[in-house]
């Protein structure tokens, strides 16, 4: 059943953070209100907090947008701050969801899901054949498990659940913190840095080869809403650009956007992650007819700004 959102209470988990902010900001937009979620309001890891918090605030609707993760290094790093974190988090919103009666709630899943040998471009079908590739193996495990109750509590009590399967996101408010950027945050930082310091090269993590599809955080956001509105059933859709990469394209195209003109190197003993990666788009364009809107270039002078902004 489709729904409108204006008037509607919308809560967004994760609202203060950089993907639920932009999903603020498009609630906002069409007429909502939306109730940001951040660490400082509710301890979502508690599901009586989680429970009392929900039955407080009264939404209509919810955007399970919070995740407790990080860059490709953070990952590694922290395998079982990730999957107990992001379990505790996901299992919480949505048993409060169902113990509110909540009209209809998007969780936020992640490509890290799919399979490190996926096929590409990779489809909604595939996505719990294989497993997921091993620096964000725990996290993708965890996303997955959250669509998997999902279905479960739609299957039991009727929960009215859908999820999105984003891509790389990047845009104005994302993290450039070393150890939590994710591939176009990390490239923004390393890249004006080198700028300002006059450095005659930048070295990079992997071997470049690897690719990514990469959406900018308010087309995401919008296409999030447009799921929310539409509905469905408790089947992942895929949020992506559907345009493929490669990581040395991506960090040329970066060097570009703040001027550097040194020379770019690759360290091969770092991790490239995950070797392929690009989201077949058909569904969500069947679902709701949302397509991205900004281009590549433009997305990332909006990016480059912000850091330059918060610098």
């Amino acid at each position: 059943m489709t729904v409108a959102l204006h008037g509607a209470r919308v809560l967004v988990t994760g609202g203060r953070g950089f993907l639920g902010k932009h999903v603020c900001d498009a609630v906002r937009a069409r007429g909502g209100l939306p109730i940001a979620v951040g660490r400082t309001d509710c301890d979502l890891r508690n599901p009586v907090a989680t429970i009392e918090y929900m039955r407080d605030q009264r939404p209509d609707y919810v955007v399970h947008a919070a995740a407790v993760g990080g860059g490709i290094g953070w990952m590694k790093e922290h395998p079982a701050t990730a999957l107990a974190g992001n379990v505790l988090v996901n299992t919480s919103v949505f048993e409060a969801c169902r113990d509110i009666g909540v009209r209809r709630v998007v969780g936020v899943s992640s490509a890290c899901a799919y399979a490190r040998e996926a096929p590409q471009p990779m489809d909604e079908s595939t996505l719990f054949i294989g497993e997921p590739e091993p620096t964000n193996g725990p996290y993708g495990h965890a996303k997955r498990l959250m669509m998997m109750h999902g279905r479960a509590l739609h299957q039991e009590f009727g929960l009215d659940c859908a999820f999105v399967v984003p891509t790389n996101l990047y845009g104005p408010g994302e993290s450039f913190d070393p150890q939590r950027a994710h591939v176009v945050g990390a490239l923004v930082r390393r890249f004006e840095e080198a700028r300002v310091a006059g450095a005659a090269e930048v070295t990079c993590w992997g071997s470049g080869r690897a690719t990514r599809d990469l959406l900018y955080a308010p087309d995401a956001a919008e296409g999030i809403l447009d799921l929310l509105e539409v509905g469905g059933a408790p089947d992942p859709v895929n949020l992506g650009s559907g345009v493929e990469r490669r990581i040395a394209e991506i960090a040329a195209a970066v060097a570009t956007a703040v001027g550097y003109a040194g020379d770019i190197r690759w360290d091969p003993e770092r991790p490239d992650g995950m070797p392929r990666k690009v989201l077949a788009t058909g569904r969500m364009l069947a679902l709701t007819g949302w397509a991205p809107r900004t281009e590549f270039a433009a997305g990332l002078q909006a990016t480059v700004a912000c850091f330059r902004s918060s610098t």
